[in-house]
């Protein structure tokens, strides 16, 4: 669901306490990632968001133990939030994916 008006997209952000920035910076300090973008597409409410995120902690790790690595690093926000999808790279991955592009 989207905020109506951009003051229920801030008052929606600011009662939960997640934004884009919360997210950025929580995974880059308990993930180590070197690489965050958080995309917000709810319209701005803040209720639904996509991640990119990078982290050497991923090596070694498959898809799902990567996904419940961020999730579990983001336990009480992802409960806040509607949707929450990552999609996690290790440095390597994300370098040959940027070199690809």
């Amino acid at each position: 669901m989207s905020a109506r008006t951009d003051t229920e997209a801030t008052s929606t952000q600011s009662t939960s306490g997640i934004t884009p920035d919360h997210l950025t910076s929580t995974l880059q300090s308990k993930l180590e990632a070197s690489h965050v973008e958080i995309s917000d597409l709810s319209g701005g409410c803040g209720q639904m968001y996509e991640a990119t995120i990078v982290s050497p902690q991923f090596a070694k790790k498959t898809t799902l133990a990567r996904h419940r690595l961020v999730n579990a690093t983001l336990k009480e926000e992802i409960a806040a939030i509607h949707a929450w999808t990552p999609k996690c790279f290790t440095p390597e991955e994300w370098e040959k994916r940027k070199a690809s592009s």
